[in-house]
């Protein structure tokens, strides 16, 4: 089994922690149909993030050693999202008995008395069942926790008893073979009380804390004013199972409010601004996480897999896209690669370049100031200043309609944008550059 080089001195007990890096549609595929595989994948990050809070609960009382042994992802993208570890491992190829068995074994092998590994799929696991299983262990050779479906959801043994070969995987006989297997060898086996694990949308539908966890993974906010020729697209490019698109009107005269509702778009209406058009979308939210789309901006199909991942990282609080727009002139890629290296490397994002977080970060700050001009701007230096927060980049691209570039011209439209920055850094009056930049646009 691969693991990194270990720097810490590590105790004699073991709790592993049995699991798969969250992936949308390959994790927690029999639940796709109900959740998506943006919602199946997050159910198994908020479940593995559970187990793992017994977990450190226990370890912190009784100084176990816990390792997280994964199926997929990297250390640094495990410890970006759970935070420190002290061990991080990989399962090997093989069925799932040999890839316990061999996680299980590696730690007896490196001295460890008291190995006990556990699933991340069990919504009522706790300290206080992990103590009562490790305390099983000082008159037992083998415990089990059987799960309702006739599997079991821990198992924890002292020395090596080779109980995962001829084992029916998968089927309502692996707890009794098991536990037959056990007692056949002369081991002494304890069982603890039976709970029940989240597989299926059987399973799903009869969790008591089900209610608690989010329906819709993700909000897109689109403020939009006479934007008909653009809106539909754009709401198209954003909705999905996992997502409830909300489109903010700012009073729009043409068929925007339509067009937006025939795509999928629930729509309402604010006229302040819109600044206050996304703060208004967002209390409407059901979502957990949001994301601020431009009416003419165009999102990247995968972008709501890349802006999981992302939000997924523990001390994560803002999140966007790359840059790109629809007009191909040469100058346009000197645009973009300054905006890339504005985003990347002075942690600047704009708001066309689809600005995303969690919900709870963005009213923990307050939400967008009220200013005519430049409220993304304010946003993101908002967060990077107040949660000292690094902005984590996705690498599709958002695609924003070139009209600008192709009215104004790409190298005066670049100017203009540069002087309002300049005018925000030297103190102008923000009401000053808002009727200046609407100026010179027509």
């Amino acid at each position: 089994m691969h693991h990194e080089p270990l720097k810490t001195i590590f105790s004699r007990d073991r709790l592993i922690i049995f699991g798969r890096y969250p992936v949308p549609g390959n994790t927690k595929t029999r639940l796709i149909p109900v959740l998506g595989p943006v919602g199946a994948a997050n159910l198994q990050r908020h479940l593995t993030e559970k187990a793992l809070l017994a977990a450190r609960a226990f370890a912190a009382r009784r100084k176990t050693t816990i390792e997280c042994c994964f199926e997929g992802g990297t250390p640094r993208k495990i410890r970006r999202w759970l935070g420190p570890i002290p061990r991080v491992t990989f399962q090997r190829a093989g069925d799932l008995g040999s890839r316990m068995r061999t996680a299980i074994f590696d730690a007896i092998n490196e001295g460890c008395r008291r190995v006990v590994l556990v699933g991340t799929d069990l919504p009522d696991l706790s300290a206080e069942i992990l103590a009562e299983a490790f305390d099983a262990l000082l008159q037992h050779d083998v415990v089990l926790g059987p799960s309702m479906d006739g599997g079991y959801w821990l198992i924890g043994m002292k020395r090596p008893v080779d109980l995962f070969q001829n084992i029916d995987w998968g089927s309502p006989q692996v707890f009794a073979q098991t536990q037959a297997k056990a007692r056949h060898v002369g081991g002494a086996v304890r069982v603890l009380k039976c709970l029940s694990d989240v597989d299926t949308a059987e399973d799903l539908k009869n969790w008591k804390g089900a209610e608690n966890f989010p329906e819709i993974f993700l909000t897109v906010v689109i403020p939009a004013v006479n934007e008909e020729d653009h809106i539909q697209q754009s709401v198209l490019s954003a909705i999905g199972r996992e997502v409830e698109v909300i489109v903010v009107d700012g009073g729009s005269t043409d068929d925007t409010v339509f067009k937006a509702e025939s795509a999928g778009a629930f729509v309402t209406e604010n006229l302040l601004g819109r600044a206050e058009q996304q703060n208004c979308g967002a209390a409407l939210a059901r979502g957990e996480n949001l994301l601020f789309l431009h009416a003419d901006t165009l999102l990247p199909k995968s972008y709501l897999a890349e802006a999981f991942e992302i939000l997924m990282a523990k001390n994560t609080v803002l999140g966007a896209f790359r840059f790109k727009t629809d007009f191909h002139h040469p100058f346009m890629r000197l645009v973009v690669w300054m905006t890339y290296l504005r985003s990347k490397y002075f942690q600047l994002p704009y708001g066309d370049q689809s600005l995303f977080m969690k919900k709870a970060v963005f009213e923990k700050v307050g939400g967008f100031a009220s200013v005519p001009i430049g409220e993304d701007l304010f946003l993101v230096r908002h967060l990077i200043k107040r949660e000292n927060a690094h902005v984590m980049m996705a690498e599709g691209s958002a695609i924003t309609s070139g009209r600008r570039w192709k009215t104004l011209g790409p190298f005066k439209t670049t100017c203009i944008n540069q002087l309002m920055l300049l005018g925000m850094a030297l103190g102008i009056s923000l009401k000053t550059l808002s009727r200046l930049y609407r100026r010179s646009a027509t």
